[in-house]
């Protein structure tokens, strides 16, 4: 990656064009500028636009039409801190970060799980789970590890290439397993909505979904789904994850900006999650509710 190369490119972006004489002049004044005005940032580009680097077409999270949450995360950001919104939108394939936020196209990928090294992260802003997905009536009621023996010899939707993969074969799950793909060309395909269409289908008996797509992709489901956020495994890796917001290494200050808008905001964001079926886990592995948000 070129995150940590870029930090000089990044605080002398304005001075790209001048000769080394100029650009101390301009980047001085710039930075004197910002001194005078604290809204005024020299690690954006442009401090009065929210940037967003996000996937065209990803449900649950982005559409280039603004329909998926983390698009509606991006217009509260926004309003919260008196910015206008633009996206630099490009598939979630290998390369994203490497063309969109490394190429100084935008400042922000709104869903980043913490811990993710390609970038600095903020404070999360969520904590969710893979989720096993079940269809009412097969006798899978009350299933809610992998470990549970009525699993076996089940047809279980994976998606390829996932931490959930670990756990299944980890209980001997995967002989029967339908693999789906995890690189997919997001603007013709997704692997989520395949699998809920055979969970659906009787195709499967049951699937494995990251926790978002899993509620988003239940709620649009043409029959009764039931969401279990695996948050009981004994075997395999933990399934639970925070998810934070992504950023340069060098924007330390845009950072901190993001961190106390998600603090003061984080009520709003919650519901707004909720809103679109994601299942939201406490610190001790509690589903979070709409009556459990502070008001």
């Amino acid at each position: 990656m070129t995150i940590s190369s870029n930090k000089e490119r990044l605080r002398l972006g304005l001075c790209m064009s001048c000769t080394a004489v100029a650009a101390t002049f301009l980047c001085g004044k710039v930075l004197a500028q910002a001194a005078e005005r604290p809204g005024l940032s020299i690690e954006l580009i442009d401090p009065k636009v929210l940037r967003v680097c996000a996937d065209p077409n990803n449900l649950p999270f982005s559409t280039d039409k603004g329909e998926g949450f983390e698009n509606k995360l991006a217009e509260l950001l926004a309003e919260k801190l008196g910015k206008g919104l633009s996206y630099s939108w490009y598939p979630q394939a290998p390369g994203f970060v490497r063309n969109t936020l490394a190429a100084h196209k935008c400042d922000v990928i709104m869903g980043i799980p913490q811990g993710d090294d390609l970038v600095q992260v903020t404070n999360p802003y969520y904590r969710t789970a893979y989720a096993l997905v079940l269809k009412p009536g097969h006798g899978l009621e009350g299933v809610d590890t992998l470990g549970d023996p009525r699993l076996k010899g089940k047809r279980i939707g994976i998606v390829s290439g996932t931490p959930a993969g670990n756990n299944m074969a980890a209980n001997g799950l995967m002989a029967n397993a339908k693999p789906y793909p995890l690189v997919i060309d997001t603007r013709v395909d997704s692997s989520a909505a395949a699998m809920m269409h055979d969970l659906v289908a009787g195709d499967i008996d049951a699937g494995v979904l990251w926790g978002p797509m899993a509620g988003y992709y239940a709620r649009q489901a043409t029959s009764a789904i039931t969401v279990v956020p695996l948050v009981k495994e004994t075997t395999g890796p933990r399934l639970a994850y925070r998810i934070a917001m992504g950023v340069r290494y060098a924007d330390q200050e845009w950072k901190r900006q993001l961190n106390r808008t998600i603090q003061d905001n984080q009520p709003a964001i919650s519901r707004l999650l909720l809103s679109f079926g994601v299942p939201l886990l406490d610190e001790d592995d509690r589903l979070i509710t709409e009556d459990s948000i502070p008001k």
